[in-house]
This record gives C-alpha cells, sequence and structure tokens, in this order.
C-alpha cells in the first residue's frame, strides 16, 4: 500500500494495479482509514487497483471550503487517467459524492456506483442542525483520549475499531487535541440527491445495514428498486462486517 498527497491537498491511499479500479469513498466526518478492513479482501478478490482518499476537509486533507459534491468529485477527478475504468463504492455522504462524479462532468469514465447508508431524506431540523454545526468554531479537548473519544462518536465509529485506528481523525496542535475534520464538513447536509441520481451516467445501486437509522428501504428503492439491506448490521457495515458487504458488493457487480 501506497500513501501519498496528491492535487489539491488531497491524502490518498492506495493498492493493487490493473484495470479497473476501485475507488473507496468514507462518509462524513471519516477518512480513509476506515477501508483497513476491507483492504485484506481486495487483495485476493479485487482485479485492479484500489484507491481510497481522505475527503477536502478530513482526515489528513487539506482544510479549504467549500465542502460541496461537485467539489469533492472534482478533486477525486485528478487521482484517474484519462478514459480509465472505474467503480465507486462509497459509504454515507461518500456514496452521494460517488454519484456526483458519476455524472460525466468531471471526465471519469465511472462505469457502476455502489453507496450504502447514503441519507436520502433531510428534515429541516435536521438541516438547521447540520448548519449550526459548520458554523462553530474549533472545540479542543485536552487530551487525546478525550479527543478519540468524540471523533469515534462524531463517524459513527464508537464500540467498532480499536481506539488506536482513530489516530487519522485527531491533530495535536500545541499539546492539545482537535477532530481533524473542518466543522465546515458538516454544510453540505440536505443537499438534492435527486439532482445528482438524475445526472449520472453509471448504474447505481444502493444498501444499507438494516439497523441503519440514516435510511430506509423504502427510501431507497425510490432510486434502486433492487436496494439490499444487510441484515443485522447499522450504519457502518464496512466497519462492522466487511466481509459480508463484499460478497454483497460482487453480486452488485454480476
Amino acid at each position: 500500500m501506497t500513501r501519498t498527497v496528491c492535487g489539491p491537498g488531497l491524502w490518498v491511499e492506495s493498492g493493487g494495479s490493473g484495470s479497473p479500479a476501485l475507488l473507496l469513498l468514507h462518509g462524513q466526518g471519516a477518512n480513509a482509514a476506515v477501508w483497513q478492513g476491507l483492504r485484506p479482501l481486495l487483495a485476493t478478490r479485487w482485479p485492479g487497483r484500489w484507491v481510497a482518499p481522505d475527503l477536502r476537509g478530513h482526515g489528513r486533507s487539506e482544510h479549504r471550503a467549500p465542502y460541496g459534491f461537485g467539489t469533492h468529485a472534482a478533486d477525486i477527478a485528478g487521482l484517474f487517467a484519462p478514459g480509465e475504468e472505474v467503480v465507486a463504492l462509497g459509504h454515507s455522504m461518500g456514496g452521494a459524492v460517488a454519484m456526483g462524479l458519476a455524472s460525466g462532468w468531471f471526465g471519469v469514465r465511472v462505469r457502476q456506483v455502489i453507496a450504502f447508508g447514503v441519507k436520502l431524506v433531510w428534515s429541516e431540523v435536521e438541516i438547521a442542525k447540520a448548519q449550526e454545526l459548520a458554523r462553530a468554531p474549533v472545540r479542543w479537548f485536552a487530551s487525546r483520549e478525550e479527543a478519540v473519544e468524540r471523533y469515534l462518536r462524531v463517524a459513527g465509529l464508537q464500540g467498532l475499531v480499536d481506539r488506536g485506528a482513530a489516530a487519522p481523525g485527531i491533530v495535536e496542535e500545541g499539546g492539545r487535541f482537535r477532530l481533524a475534520a473542518d466543522p465546515g464538513i458538516a454544510a453540505i447536509a440536505g443537499s438534492p440527491i435527486e439532482g445528482l441520481v438524475a445526472a449520472m451516467r453509471a448504474t447505481l445501486r444502493l444498501a444499507a445495514g438494516e439497523q441503519d437509522p440514516m435510511v430506509t428501504p423504502e427510501q431507497m428503492r425510490r432510486f434502486d428498486p433492487q436496494a439490499a439491506v444487510l441484515p443485522g448490521l447499522g450504519h457502518n457495515p464496512h466497519v462492522e462486517a466487511p466481509d459480508r458487504l463484499w460478497r454483497l458488493v460482487e453480486e452488485m457487480l454480476g
């Protein structure tokens, strides 16, 4: 596996070789480290290379607003060669970014998008709360432990990963600690998914854990009549049960 800083200050992890390329896009507040459980499977069951960036404003990538779906998609587009075939696997917000990339507006040839845990419906209260979070100043913590606890909770990873795996999600400055993600990333909440789906030039498949509070099967089937539900899993199936998620991905790819 290689780790590089590319394009507009993006931290990118990658591995494998050949085609097609698999693009792994994390959810809001997280970073590329959430794909660790999937990487051993990719080594033996994915024929091409894989690419996993920390999206702008997240993890080890640069903080630089705006953080819209189109901005993220434009950042990512530079990671692929002209004409390179791409399959995108995106979690939550990352799934919506993958939809935007699949529009063809950014010069990337996306064959298929598999998006899971994408929040498709937002209430006015939820949008207002997210906008308030986006305007909030950076919150500092006196200890690494406090910051790690906050990161795991914000990223929905509490109880799912070893605390040591949270390192990319926090930053130390002058003896204080903060989350690595820019609070401004929350402003993306409520952006309409319908327009992204309408603009796509690739196949879209949707999935979610049975216990995912972010989305319902009925909401997903508006866009994918064959949307899948993973029994017993929550919002982070790629962390909870990467082997089960990957079997679903293989089924969806046919």
